[in-house]
Formats: C-alpha cells, structure tokens, sequence
C-alpha cells in the first residue's frame, strides 16, 4: 500500500493506472479550461484564522444535510463513466462512503445501474437526474430510483447541452473503448485495470442501456444521448419533476443570485453552487467566489450547498466559514477510485476528514456547527463587484 498523504498522490496514482482517455475525462474543464483552473485557485484566496490555548478535545464533524446525518459535511459528488475508472466503480465508491457515514451520488451517467448500486449497499443513496425528452423513460427513470429507496434527487440543470471538452474529442472517449491503435497501446501498459474490466459484465451506462426502446447497446447511445438533453428545461418542468418524485429535491447547478431566488421559489430542499467542475461554461465565476452573494440572495430560507474545486480538508473548512451548509466533492473520490478502487476512495475520505478535523482545530473550534467566518480571512473584493 502507498503511502498517501494528500489528495495529489491519489491524482498521480490515478493517472499513472487508468487509461489516459478516462485519466482526462476526469481532470479536465471545457474549452480553455479557465473556470476549471480558477475553482481551485480561488480557494487558497481565502485565508484561516490560527487560534492558540484553546480546548482542542472533544472534536466533532458530524452534522445534517438536508435533515440526513452525515459524519462531516462532505458528500460524493455524481461523476459519469465512473465504472470505466475501476470496474464496477459506482458500487465501490458508494461503499466506501457508506462506511465512511457520508452521501454518495449515483450519476444518471453510471455505469453500473441503480438496481445494482442498491443491491451492492445496505443504506439509502442519492440520485442525480439529468432531464430528457423522453418523458416516458424519464418517469420510468425516477420511479426506478423510487424503487431503490434513494433518498434524495440531485437534478441537474447546468446540462441542457454539452460544452465541449476538447479532450474527450482527441481521445475519443467511448465506454466501453474503442480498440485503436492508440487505445491499445494505452491499454497494454495499463493490464491491472484491464483483467479487472475482463472480469465484471459491467461496461455500458446501466441506467440506459437496455431501458430505452432501440439503445440495446453502445452502438446507437451516443446519438440517443446527444438528442435527449432537455434544452426546454424550465422552472416549470423542474416544479413537475419535482412533485413526480415527492421526496427531497437538490438543485445543482446554481451559480446566479436571480437562479437562487428562483430555485427557493420551486420549494426545493437544497441548491448546490456549482459550474459543473468548469466542465460547462468556460469564463463562468468559479463556485467559492459565487457562493457569498448567493447566500445573500436566499438567507437563512434555503439550505445552500457547493460544489467544484474542493482538493482538500481546508477548502470543505473554507466553504462551511463562508456559510455553506454542505460540500461535494468529485474529483478527489475518482482520483481515489481510478488508483486503488474502493480502498482509494475510502483513503480519499480519509485525507479529507483528517485535514478538515485538524484545520477546524487550529480556528479554536471543535464542533463542525460553529464553525463561520470567523474562521477565516477573506480578502475584499473576493465575491466580486461586476459591472
């Protein structure tokens, strides 16, 4: 076992056991990648506060998201293709955060399907839907995850289309993927993750695959795919959506003060602020510097959550001072995955925990609910005056 002490030797594993075209879905934003880049960088703007001769025994990092007790505020963000990263991917990690005592998100995008995460786990997990035009699969969708007794949907909305990752075009992401010669080449230095691949039947996007009348295999998903996000999705559909599920509702993709407003008027349960990992609008604010105005927007009325460029233990301490209520990560979980499977994962979790108890330490706190800003240094002008 490796000896890992941060989340960077879990990246570094990842790449060097993963096949490059899944290493890169993973690790990289759309376009120029700047709001990719800039998620990260904005976090380490933000300074903490040390705090000396204060009680440090009796720590605590447990605390709720949307009324579900969690063992810190952290949940596994949803991640597609994650069953191409290490087989049967979505089960390994929805394990290890089970025994880790946090949320995991299962992708509409996954590949091992609903049915099997649940039948792989023993406690509720959370579903995040992507909307489609197929309104009969749809309904079919949220219904098998009605059935798997997933305790929250996670909707999507900053994905009506596609922003392009260039890439995902020069590799040629496919799942399974396709056999070139540089795919091949790739593959023979990367023989672990290939027997564990031979070994398990799990190799298509489970929750489509067989469930969508003329998508019986790869052949014709891309093209299916490609036709059935909702570029008609509105406030309207999501109160539909919502009322169809009837359960606890997350919106993720908020990263506007007007969109926040909005989403507290459809009676969701939480929003995320989140650009999709710089996967989507390229130059968009990254999601740290979008949090503040946000929470000024909406109060103490909705719980706010956020997403995208978290690396560490500090950055889920800097956004829980800045007043956000939950964290997600994605990166960090896969990075996890992609270098020791399920053992990563867990190891990931770890990191972070270990890294969040002992910075919320040295602020002169020790129960994760008071922590706030004055925890933290912010610098003026952080959230932006914007013409």
């Amino acid at each position: 076992m490796p000896v890992i002490t941060c989340i960077d030797d879990l990246r570094e594993l990842h790449r060097r056991r993963t096949p490059k075209m899944f290493f890169d879905y993973c690790e990289s934003g759309s376009w120029t990648e700047q709001t990719f880049r800039e998620n990260t960088a904005d976090f380490q703007d933000i300074r903490l506060r040390q705090r000396v001769a204060v009680n440090m025994e009796g720590r605590t990092l447990a605390t709720r998201m949307i009324g579900q007790e969690v063992a810190m505020p952290v949940a596994l963000a949803p991640v597609g293709l994650t069953g191409m990263q290490r087989a049967d991917g979505e089960i390994k990690a929805a394990r290890a955060a089970e025994k880790a005592g946090v949320p995991f998100t299962l992708s509409t995008m996954s590949i091992c399907s609903i049915e099997d995460v649940a039948e792989h786990t023993t406690k509720p997990f959370w579903f995040q839907l992507y909307t489609m035009k197929d309104q009969d699969y749809l309904r079919r969708l949220i219904q098998r995850a009605k059935d798997a007794k997933c305790s929250a949907l996670v909707i999507t909305l900053d994905l009506q289309i596609l922003g392009q990752r260039h890439k995902d075009l020069k590799n040629g992401l496919s799942a399974p993927p396709r056999l070139t010669p540089a795919t091949i080449a790739d593959l023979m230095t990367k023989w672990t993750w290939g027997l564990e691949m031979l070994r398990t039947e799990r190799r298509k996007f489970g929750n489509i695959v067989g469930h969508v009348k003329g998508v019986e295999d790869t052949s014709r998903l891309g093209e299916w795919t490609a036709q059935q996000f909702d570029q008609k999705l509105d406030w309207k559909k999501i109160e539909e959506i919502k009322k169809l599920w009837g359960g606890p509702v997350i919106l993720k993709g908020i990263l506007d003060p007007e969109d926040a407003i909005l989403a507290r008027k459809v009676g969701c349960d939480a929003i995320v602020v989140s650009n999709h990992g710089g996967r989507q609008q390229d130059g968009a604010i990254s999601s740290i510097r979008a949090l503040d105005p946000i929470l000024q927007a909406v109060g103490d009325d909705l719980e706010v959550h956020i997403d995208s460029g978290i690396r560490s233990g500090q950055d889920v301490l800097r956004a829980i001072a800045m007043g956000a209520r939950g964290t997600y990560i994605g990166r960090p979980w896969v990075y996890g995955l992609g270098a020791m499977g399920e053992a990563g994962v867990t190891r990931a979790l770890e990191v972070i925990r270990n890294e969040l108890d002992i910075a919320m330490a040295f602020t002169g706190k020790r129960d994760i609910e008071n922590v706030d800003r004055s925890c933290i240094l912010v610098p003026a002008g952080f959230s932006g005056v914007w013409d």
